[in-house]
């Protein structure tokens, strides 16, 4: 495993008291950021073509190397805006809050905001123009700074940066759909500049990208077959650019790519279903992540930074923990009820009988979301501020990934379940093992809290029973709605067996939002609290729905144009937070 800290950026520490994210740009200036031109000359290639048996001359090599250094460093900083960074910085709390923290997070039943950020998202599902623009915002970052570098004449003299660009702007692209819907993803590829931009719909996205990873695929395979002075190229070059990897490894690029298109393969099982067992047998045929040292992500401990959580939730107060995982994982008696969220700082008084007091210290509490927030992020004038936090010990190298073997190993559990050829081992045999390398904390410093209470976790039957209290306002206490064990029984109907599986893959996702509420939203699991005060929405949702997508991003006549030009045909629907996705059919799992 590589140990590291990369020259090329320097975390920038700034003490914000309880500022938050209120210094963050305002507006969000990257949601608008497809106007930005990079360069006088701007190149429009191929991007997605790839000639990987093209004969490649030392000195033709070290020509492209020379001219793309500015490109790859440019790939360098998407990498970290795919995971909060800004401004070519690794990653920090203020775009990764934009990012995750004040929507997805919450739409997953993660998190909570505690306080209303005066008066600018009053409840969970409450719409905010500039929060809502916050994941385009960082893909913006990403794509602005990959699609240069996909459409130079110079990169088809390196095939294998090609194809590792090509994969982080396909992963982005994929994130980006699953959370608004259709975009103009072409457009974006082929580095187009300026409006009118097309919006793409979302099986014309979803189905380019897979073949993108096929050609992804068979490239990374092929370096195997370039001369020695071409892999130490390649390796030197990955060391200064190469982020996310462990191991500067082609293999583990060419393992991402096949394991990407089985997460998307499972994401279509309700309307492509001939092509989601293709493509899900096709990826584990050619090699899936199968250990932890080829997971993908942001490594705190190898690249030098602290997981922005700590701060969002310890400095700023400004993210609690969810009464729905509260629930979730008191019911299952999980490890991280013991470790991972901090019990309530300070006294907690019942709004309707102050003789109620829930003295400090006592218990985890987590907020129901849709409650309505009042301002302030201090204990004084807000006590929800004292609800639980995370605890900074377990979450500060707590790796940002991209794609864990955990998850992996949950979608061939279900992928078996479907009947699919997901390799030799059993379904059982993929869902324990995604249950042991499921925890948050660092690789590199071990796991005792978590794997000391493991074997007990897994030995749980049925579930613990659990009425989450909340002791502000006892209108919000709510029965568990988890009534599964953890143990595996081969006897169990299809759909217990489907319910368990995402529901340990949900928690092994933590706090990975985008994708947890993505399964979530496709097979109904984990179960969660229905959300408050859904009307503070934009009216489309009734009380008890889960909110299926986010309105598209941006608010200029442009946008506007191109949103009324094409977006609303590719959604198939109109723009609201009801209107379900592609893939997010109403309809039994089997």
């Amino acid at each position: 495993m590589k140990k590291y800290i990369l020259s090329a950026v320097f975390l920038a520490f700034v003490s914000v008291g309880l500022q938050s994210c209120l210094d963050f740009d305002d507006p969000l200036d990257e949601s608008l950021s497809s106007d930005v031109e990079f360069e006088d000359e701007v190149f429009h290639g191929k991007a997605d073509s790839i000639n990987y048996h093209k004969e490649i001359s030392a000195d033709g090599f070290a020509e492209a190397e020379s001219t793309l250094k500015p490109y790859f460093g440019q790939m360098l900083t998407a990498q970290y805006a795919m995971r909060g960074g800004k401004e070519a910085n690794l990653p920090g709390a203020h775009a990764y809050q934009y990012q995750f923290s004040l929507g997805v997070d919450n739409y997953a039943g993660y998190f909570c905001l505690p306080h209303n950020f005066d008066g600018r998202i009053n409840s969970t599902y409450y719409i905010n123009t500039e929060f809502n623009s916050g994941p385009e915002g960082s893909y913006s970052i990403v794509k602005n700074g990959l699609a240069p570098m996909l459409n130079h004449p110079k990169i088809d003299s390196i095939p294998e940066m090609k194809a590792i660009g090509l994969l982080l702007f396909d992963y982005a692209s994929q994130e980006m759909a699953d959370i608004y819907g259709p975009f103009s993803f072409f457009n974006y590829k082929e580095n187009q500049q300026k409006h009118p931009f097309t919006y793409n719909s979302m099986k014309d996205i979803y189905t380019n990208i897979v073949d993108n990873l096929d050609t992804i695929s068979a490239c990374l395979k092929n370096y195997d077959n370039r001369p020695d002075w071409y892999k130490k190229k390649i390796t030197s070059i990955l060391r200064s650019y190469d982020a996310v990897t462990q191991d500067w490894s082609l293999d583990t690029w060419r393992r991402f790519a096949n394991s990407l298109k089985l997460r998307m393969a499972m994401r279509v099982v309700k309307v492509l279903p001939e092509n989601a067992k293709k493509w899900a047998e096709e990826a584990v045929k050619d090699g899936v992540i199968e250990s932890t040292n080829q997971e993908v992500g942001l490594f705190p401990s190898l690249i030098g930074f602290t997981n922005p959580l700590v701060e969002i939730s310890e400095t700023w107060s400004d993210t609690r923990l969810n009464a729905s995982f509260e629930s979730l994982l008191m019911s299952l008696n999980h490890p991280y009820t013991e470790y991972l969220f901090r019990k309530n700082r300070n006294a907690l008084i019942n709004e309707n009988d102050p003789t109620q007091i829930l003295e400090p210290d006592t218990r985890i509490v987590g907020l129901r979301a849709g409650t309505e927030m009042i301002p302030g992020q201090s204990y004084d004038n807000n006590p929800r501020t004292a609800y639980s936090r995370l605890s900074s010990a377990p979450m500060a190298n707590a790796p940002l990934y991209l794609m864990k073997l955990s998850e992996v190993d949950f979608l061939r559990a279900e992928g078996k379940l479907y009947g699919w050829d997901m390799g030799t081992e059993s379904t059982e045999f993929f869902y324990y093992r995604g249950i042991d390398n499921a925890y948050v904390e660092d690789r590199n410093s071990g796991s005792p809290d978590y794997t000391s209470r493991l074997a007990a976790y897994k030995a749980r039957e049925s579930a613990v029973e659990y009425t989450y209290i909340d002791p502000m306002n006892e209108a919000n206490n709510i029965g568990s709605v988890t009534k599964i064990g953890v143990k595996w029984n081969e006897g169990d109907d299809p759909e217990v067996k489907l319910e368990k599986i995402i529901t340990q893959k949900y928690i092994a996702l933590f706090p990975y939002s985008y994708e947890a509420w993505s399964e979530l939203r496709r097979t109904g699991y984990p179960k969660i609290f229905p959300v408050l005060n859904v009307e503070d929405g934009d009216g489309s949702l009734a009380e008890g729905d889960l909110i299926r997508r986010m309105p598209f991003p941006g608010n200029t006549a442009a946008i506007q144009y191109d949103i009324a030009n094409s977006g609303l045909e590719a959604l198939g629907g109109d723009d609201l937070q009801a209107t379900r996705l592609w893939w997010d059919v109403d309809a039994p799992n089997f």
